[in-house]
């Protein structure tokens, strides 16, 4: 797939999300095929106030390149300065319409410019003007339901310089309830003369390919579905050439999350992996035997010692019962 002058390896991209594509998160789904993965969310205030917390967002490796850094903010200046100041951080910057929460709609930000498009304009105009990256937007079907404006808004993302679209098709006042219009982005798709890409509701290798096929996007863009379960990027790869996906094994999931973790640790020091693998960890545990029990002990560890001997004997226990039910 071909974005402006940006060459990736695969169509499945994951999707930039608050708290959860940190580096470490980033590197395990970048080594399942991910084709792009980007930062979490950016404030662009933040980043022109030299904020050092907002800057430690953008920490990378060479490994997880190519690396889309996503922005959101609702001033043209200020979201362009921004963009000047990570120029070099990134290969692709995106624009966040689409973000829902209500801390950051309530500052005119996410989904909330999905309300004025001629602000949107201004925004993809001024961004374009002072870089050449790769320039995406990510969107809402609309505020909500009496305002469904994704194809003005994307037409005039594209025309100011937009080089693709993603469409997560929920309204705003949606949040993440009921089902993606996913008949949404294939309107999309016959409306732009850019990559679209498709997201929302990727649960399953097979739910990617049946967007691909219903839709005709040109990539999609993997979310939720994600947690605790990097396996779907391989298992949609695996689809795309035809090979039936296979289970995932409690020792493999043991595995990677002993990766995740050790990697947290890398970038983070102990005390915060402990702290925010807590939440991982619950989700490698999805759909196995006695998952409640250890979701309940993993939230209660304290140090990283605790944290193997926890993950060794829940994931060890798991393998057992699969071999004797075989």
């Amino acid at each position: 797939m071909q974005i402006s002058r940006l060459h990736l390896k695969t169509t499945v991209l994951l999707a930039p999300m608050a708290g959860i594509t940190d580096l470490p998160y980033r590197r395990i789904m970048k080594r399942f095929g991910a084709g792009l993965v980007f930062t979490e969310m950016v404030s662009a205030n933040g980043l022109i106030r030299a904020g050092k917390r907002t800057r430690e967002l953008l920490r990378s490796l060479p490994e997880e390149r190519p690396l889309g850094i996503q922005l959101f903010g609702d001033d043209p200046d200020v979201l362009a300065e921004a963009a000047g100041l990570v120029q070099e951080d990134g290969d692709l910057l995106d624009l966040n319409l689409g973000c829902p929460v209500h801390k950051v709609v309530r500052s005119g930000a996410g989904s909330a410019l999905m309300r004025d498009p001629g602000r949107v304009g201004r925004i993809v105009a001024a961004v374009r003007r002072v870089t050449e990256l790769p320039l995406t937007i990510k969107l809402r079907s609309g505020w909500d339901a009496e305002s469904v404006n994704f194809l003005e808004i994307a037409r005039i993302a594209v025309a100011e310089g937009a080089d693709a679209v993603t469409l997560h098709p929920r309204t705003r006042s949606q949040g993440f309830g009921g089902r993606a219009a996913w008949d949404q982005i294939r309107r999309l798709k016959e409306a732009l003369p850019v990559p679209v890409i498709g997201s929302g509701d990727i649960v399953t290798a097979a739910d990617a390919m049946d967007m691909a096929e219903q839709s005709g996007c040109d990539a999609v863009m993997v979310g939720r579905g994600c947690y605790g379960n990097p396996w779907l990027i391989r298992d949609i790869l695996s689809l795309q050439k035809g090979r039936r996906p296979t289970p995932t094994p409690p020792a493999e999931r043991l595995e990677v999350a002993e990766t995740h973790l050790s990697l947290f640790i890398e970038s983070f020091g102990e005390a915060k992996a402990v702290f925010d693998m807590r939440k991982h960890l619950c989700w490698y545990a999805r759909g196995l035997p006695q998952a409640a029990v250890f979701r309940a002990r993993v939230n209660t560890l304290k140090t990283v010692a605790e944290m193997r001997e926890e993950m060794a004997a829940f994931f060890s226990s798991c393998a057992e019962r699969e071999e004797l039910a075989s």
